[in-house]
């Protein structure tokens, strides 16, 4: 029996590691992250959801579930939104096409 016990005290405490951390923010969203590797939310607000990765590089790709999708970096970047158009900030300059 206390073997048992200890493995399912080692299962709780191991499984918690990996566990992302979850709160609602001041703007009613509710954002979760993982070591700063990855994050994602959802705005009860809008129905709108993302999530949000960052490679080895640096750089962080962000994905909505209305279809944008953007790559950033440093506060430059690419947007790409749902309907086709293009979007980047880069130091000196921004616009879209």
């Amino acid at each position: 029996m206390r073997i048992a016990v200890i493995i399912l005290t080692l299962l709780v405490c191991s499984s918690s590691v990996w566990a992302a951390d979850c709160v609602k923010n001041a703007r009613g969203r509710t954002v979760c992250s993982n070591d700063g590797e990855q994050a994602g939310g959802y705005n009860a607000r809008t129905g709108n959801a993302w999530k949000s990765e960052k490679n080895d590089a640096g750089v962080t790709t962000t994905e909505t579930s209305r279809g944008g999708e953007a790559k950033t970096k440093n506060g430059k970047g690419v947007y790409k939104s749902p309907s086709g158009k293009t979007c980047v900030k880069t130091a000196n300059n921004q616009g879209c096409n």
